[in-house]
């Protein structure tokens, strides 16, 4: 990891990502946790204050980055979460929970730069219950041909630049190959946001 990534990456990303429009994005969903809830890349605890403690019965929350996970520890010294919530410094790929032990999976704004999407979502339907959701919140490839091909010229830089964000990855495709049902699924272009980063999508899955 170079000096970029381990100094500059965490503090941008945590600023980015808890920016207003992105925060108010998050709100719709993360409230929504309930029971054993697992957080997909925690980043520096920015949902941690939008859990309900009455519906959260504990936290799995996983990051693989060191700076990010102290970040995310330092956002729950005297949390209300703080009693019910382990950090596990862990990529998604490779979930240390056992086969259908979560209620709810949390995804927000994560998607992007994880390496293997694919082997995270599939980790995501093992460790859900049968009756569990996974709720997400992300931005990714618009419809809009202009706007998606500078998001395809730009994504090569802005992937260096902003640990691994990817621009071009449809949340809709994702999470359809990986075997989930969408439920009240919803877009639109964030208020304040340059459009190639802007456009968001968020909703409710089920494993088919």
């Amino acid at each position: 990891m170079g000096l970029w990534d381990r100094y500059v990456v965490p503090p941008l990303i945590s600023c980015a990502c808890s920016s207003k429009p992105i925060m108010k994005q998050r709100a719709k969903i993360v409230p929504l946790a309930q029971g054993v809830v697992l957080e997909l890349g925690c980043g520096s605890g920015t949902n941690f204050d939008l859990y309900d403690p009455d519906k959260v019965t504990q936290l799995h929350a996983v990051e693989p980055s060191e700076g990010m996970l102290k970040r995310a520890a330092q956002s729950l010294e005297g949390h209300a979460m703080a009693g019910r919530a382990s950090l596990h410094q862990v990529g998604a790929e490779a979930l240390p929970f056992a086969d259908d032990s979560i209620d709810t999976v949390v995804i927000t704004f994560v998607l992007c730069t994880i390496p293997d999407w694919r082997a995270a979502l599939a980790e995501v339907r093992r460790v859900l219950k049968p009756d569990g959701r996974a709720l997400y919140s992300e931005h990714g490839l618009s419809p809009d041909e202009n706007i998606a091909k500078w998001q395809h010229r730009v994504e090569p830089v802005w992937k260096r630049l902003v640990g691994g964000c990817h621009l071009t990855r449809s949340t809709v495709d994702m999470l359809t190959e990986a075997g989930f049902m969408l439920d009240q699924h919803q877009t639109m272009y964030l208020p304040n946001t340059p459009r190639i980063a802007g456009y968001a999508s968020w909703g409710h899955a089920v494993v088919l």
